[in-house]
């Protein structure tokens, strides 16, 4: 798998076998970065690969220009090679190897974007929502990003819906915490 833009661009990254895991494809990746900078800048920014597994959204992020990228993963295989990988791309992103929703509740961070692409048959999705609209995980005017089967019902209560892209079988949507909530 390459890297699709940046200064990192067509550098190759190793995946993760198994049934688990779905890298973007490049495609869905590039459309995805299209609609973020349409939407805020990179330069000094932060983002948080949530469920990164081989890191390739991360990776881009950080190719593209954000400042700062942490990625959590909880597999322990997959987490060694994520860091293999980004030692082999010459970079040195965050990283917290564990549960997602406990490391989203204790960590003291905050950041300008989260990615969140769990499992598609986890039901993750609620309950990470639920915890940024709790903890303060995402920065004011901050946006999360969502990664799921396009027939899949989210709550999205306390969030404004700011853009969706349907790729295919899946969706991309583009969230910012309500103006109550922030």
């Amino acid at each position: 798998m390459h890297i699709t833009g940046g200064y990192l661009k067509s550098r190759k990254i190793e995946s993760p076998k198994g049934a688990n895991v779905r890298p973007t494809l490049s495609q869905v990746r590039e459309s995805i970065f299209s609609v973020l900078y349409s939407i805020t800048d990179f330069e000094k920014k932060s983002f948080l690969d949530a469920f990164a597994g081989s890191g390739i959204i991360g990776f881009e992020a950080l190719s593209r220009g954000f400042e700062q990228v942490c990625f959590i993963e909880k597999d322990k295989k997959t987490f060694l090679l994520l860091k293999d990988n980004a030692k082999k791309l010459g970079i040195e992103p965050q990283f917290f190897m564990g549960d997602t929703l406990k490391v989203l509740k204790k960590t003291d961070s905050d950041f300008d974007v989260i990615y969140v692409d769990p499992p598609y048959q986890s039901g993750l999705y609620d309950s990470v929502l639920e915890i940024v609209r709790q903890c303060d995980v995402l920065k004011k005017d901050g946006i999360i990003i969502l990664e799921h089967p396009s027939r899949l019902e989210i709550n999205i209560d306390g969030f404004e819906l700011i853009k969706k892209k349907i790729c295919s079988d899946k969706c991309i949507s583009f969230l910012r915490l309500s103006n109550q909530h922030v």
